[in-house]
């Protein structure tokens, strides 16, 4: 397996992906206006409050800066619909189980304090991780919830990357993946995967970027007082094959939040 750190002629690539998004491919549907976009959050105990609420309120500000189109709707998933107490005490109700669940176009993976341990023998959620990935336009992973891609098989022979103090476990369990290390986040086709932390908006603000335009993104940053776009040294990133993501048609910029 081999590690690289990202350099600026990488982010190079980043930024030449969010100016020129990749055609669409002949058999990917076309983006639709007339509903929004589904970005699930998988919820479990344990789950850290700063991989899971900085992506969530990125994807969910997008309502705000679309119009007339619709922005991203963002929900929570636990496997049985079940309360779920975050790491840091927060009481959750999800919105979904994996029953009961939309259909996904984003499917989030935070953290959780069994990414690493339990929940990646939770055979169920494995494998819901698997079949939603699959067939999901992108799947986001947040510090250790790569972990859990990888466990249900969706980084095998891509590229991805971790929380730094997990790096040398993450490439003993999965050989198969192309480990970047010292980046903010890696895109690799469909999926993304962040080393989490305050870096979780780093990707989050990318997507919504690579979805909607820059346009979008500033408004989305401007309410969350994020700038945007961010240095190559501010946010170093390594992006690789990026899928194809045909640019929305944002609104008008607004300053509501």
């Amino acid at each position: 397996m081999r590690r690289i750190a990202a350099t600026t002629p990488l982010f190079a690539l980043c930024l030449a992906a969010l100016a020129a998004p990749a055609a669409r491919a002949a058999d990917e549907p076309p983006p639709s206006a007339e509903r929004p976009l589904h970005a699930a959050f998988l919820v479990v105990d344990g789950v850290y409050n700063s991989e899971l609420m900085a992506p969530y309120d990125v994807l969910q500000h997008t309502v705000f800066h679309t119009a007339p189109d619709p922005g991203i709707e963002v929900f929570t998933v636990s496997p049985a619909g079940r309360p779920v107490t975050t790491f840091e005490g927060i009481h959750l109700l999800p919105d979904y189980s994996f029953e009961t669940a939309p259909p996904i176009d984003i499917l989030v993976v935070p953290s959780a304090e069994g990414s690493m341990s339990n929940d990646l023998d939770d055979r169920r959620m494995i494998d819901w991780v698997r079949q939603v990935g699959g067939s999901a336009r992108y799947v986001m992973s947040l510090c250790d919830g790569a972990f859990v891609l990888a466990q249900a098989g969706l980084l095998d022979d891509h590229a991805a990357t971790t929380f730094p103090g997990d790096y040398d476990a993450f490439a003993s369990r999965f050989p198969d993946v192309d480990l970047k290390i010292n980046v903010s986040f890696v895109h690799d086709g469909k999926l993304l995967t962040s080393q989490g932390g305050a870096r979780s908006y780093d990707v989050a603000m990318y997507l919504v970027d690579l979805l909607y335009g820059e346009r979008v993104a500033r408004g989305v940053g401007g309410g969350l007082l994020l700038p945007w776009p961010l240095s190559p040294r501010a946010m170093p990133a390594v992006v690789t094959e990026p899928a194809p993501a045909p640019t929305l048609h944002p609104g008008p910029e607004t300053a509501e939040r």
